[in-house]
């Protein structure tokens, strides 16, 4: 597939199943990753590749948060939570690892690794791999930065769920690029 095709047929996939991107379509996807644009070459981006029972302890640890915030949190919510990283068998934790008070902005930083996350989408998307890239509350709590070794400064962009398509995949949008284009205002 070329990268046109692949850039503009990509569509997130919610249900994946096994198997996982083999070790080499990993390496791949990596590759493609780090090649992202990157102002001032801080190279941010970190990634933690979770498989197998690792993905059970993002699950404990997305538990131990929310207990955190809420110590009366019911059974079935904790179930609830802790079935979300097991959604796929394998997850990357896409995450910018900030320097503070850099001449390159924060923002510039958690873009930089927001790119790296989407040439590893474009890239899976091109090996038929299935992928979907989800945030949420967990993506912001400091206990789940902490227990996954990063520092509260930091920001976790993306748990980007990856396996192969085992639902129906939905069709790409057609939509009008020119919809979303502005001109300048005249002074």
């Amino acid at each position: 597939m070329d990268a046109i095709e692949a850039i503009q047929q990509r569509v997130s996939i919610g249900v994946l199943g096994e198997p996982a991107p083999s070790k080499e379509q990993l390496e791949q996807l990596l590759i493609a990753a780090v090649r992202a644009p990157d102002h001032g070459i801080l190279r941010p981006w970190r990634f933690l590749i979770l498989t197998g029972k690792q993905r059970e302890q993002l699950a404990d640890i997305f538990v131990a948060a929310l207990r955190k915030d809420n110590p009366t949190l019911s059974t079935e919510a904790a179930a609830d939570m802790a079935k979300k990283p097991l959604r796929a068998p394998m997850i990357i934790v896409a995450v910018a690892e900030i320097e503070e008070h850099h001449k390159i902005p924060v923002v510039d930083q958690v873009l930089a690794t927001g790119a790296a996350v989407q040439n590893m989408m474009i890239a899976a998307h091109a090996y038929g791999i299935g992928g979907m890239w989800r945030t949420g509350a967990m993506a912001k709590h400091p206990h789940v930065k902490q227990a996954l070794g990063f520092a509260e400064k930091d920001e976790i962009v993306g748990f980007v769920y990856l396996g192969t398509p085992a639902g129906s995949i939905k069709k790409v949008p057609q939509v009008d690029p020119q919809q979303f284009v502005r001109e300048v205002p005249p002074q």
